[in-house]
């Protein structure tokens, strides 16, 4: 086990249209992992990704 929290986390990121239009095409939210370090960026992190449910490119914000 780790003795204490490391400088490096595991974020979840997840699509801000899906999220927010209740009529799309598919049930379902897109999701990406990736990690971030606490140190340099203190805020939540938005990433310009794939989104397959709204099969385009779209802003994906960091949740809890």
């Amino acid at each position: 086990m780790a003795k204490n929290k490391g400088v490096r986390i595991i974020v979840t990121l997840e699509c801000t249209e899906c999220r927010s239009n209740p009529a799309k095409r598919s049930p379902g939210v897109s999701r990406y992992t990736t990690m971030k370090n606490r140190r340099n960026t203190t805020n939540r992190l938005e990433l310009n990704k794939f989104c397959p449910h709204c099969n385009k490119h779209t802003v994906h914000k960091e949740i809890k």
